[in-house]
């Protein structure tokens, strides 16, 4: 499969392209070895519609995620286009309990989105930020006092009812 080919393709739509690039992955005739290669080199616009596709694959199969591509995601969080910063959060979100060696690591990398002038770049840290705290661990209540923090400057309401669940989810266990 040539990645580059189908998202070169003017006949597809976007959507489709993303739609088809995650049934490749789930289906296993994508290697996340060799769409990592490709999307590590891609133009920002084809790098976002691969993290989507990815995306899309990891909440049916998180565990075709592989460290690499978990690695990956975690480091195009600093990435000045905001999709490819969203939807890598999403992925650090459906993924991260499968590795909890790497949480500090993915705080990190999320902890800067949350101040991001973008609305869906900071829904998405919230997002993945959420599901970090719902794994018990040393980096809980740090988080959490975080957390705590972010809520009382965030202004979206959409926003500060994901950090408000996950907080009180965390003080129910």
């Amino acid at each position: 499969m040539d990645i580059g080919l189908l998202l070169k393709d003017k006949s597809i739509k976007p959507k489709e392209k993303t739609a088809q690039l995650s049934r490749l992955l789930l289906a296993g005739e994508l290697e996340i070895k060799q769409f990592i290669a490709f999307t590590f080199g891609a133009k920002d616009t084809e790098k976002a519609t691969c993290i989507e596709a990815l995306e899309f694959a990891s909440k049916s199969n998180a565990k075709l995620v592989s460290t690499e591509a978990f690695d990956f995601v975690c480091g195009q969080l600093a990435s000045k286009a905001p999709r490819v910063k969203w939807e890598s959060a999403k992925v650090i979100g459906n993924t991260i309990h499968l590795f909890e060696k790497k949480i500090d690591t993915a705080i990190m990398a999320l902890l800067p989105n949350t101040e991001d002038k973008g609305t869906v770049v900071r829904w998405s840290a919230a997002y993945a930020l959420a599901e970090v705290i719902k794994i018990k661990g040393k980096h809980q209540a740090d988080l959490l006092k975080v957390l705590e923090s972010i809520l009382l400057r965030e202004e979206k309401s959409s926003i500060k009812k994901i950090y408000a669940a996950a907080i009180k989810k965390a003080f129910k266990n």
